[in-house]
């Protein structure tokens, strides 16, 4: 092998890990976002883990997040607006990122 195609495979593997920690980090935001939401909703136990279940299955409706925020949004109707869902979502993503850097 070159070390042109040694750099390019090299490069695809960053990538493919990088694809791969965002998608993680996404996911842990949603569970705790789901999480956030159902103790402001009440719920609590096996019911606060289905809705972060939930939460996360309505992250593969469309890409982005807007799913999501429409999700919570649609739910927390008079308990949060949705600039705090999008901000405790902000603040969750830097959460669940720190946490899966650290191993």
């Amino acid at each position: 092998m070159t070390s042109f195609e040694d750099r390019e495979r090299a490069f695809e593997n960053k990538f493919a890990h990088d694809q791969e920690m965002i998608f993680k980090a996404i996911a842990r935001r949603n569970k705790k976002l789901g999480l956030w939401a159902a103790t402001l909703l009440g719920k609590t136990g096996d019911d606060a883990e289905a809705y972060a279940m939930d939460v996360i299955r309505a992250d593969f409706e469309e890409a982005g997040h807007e799913d999501v925020v429409r999700k919570v949004s649609a739910d927390l109707v008079g308990k949060a607006d949705e600039a705090t869902i999008r901000s405790m979502m902000a603040t969750l993503l830097s959460e669940a990122k720190a946490e899966l850097a650290e191993g």
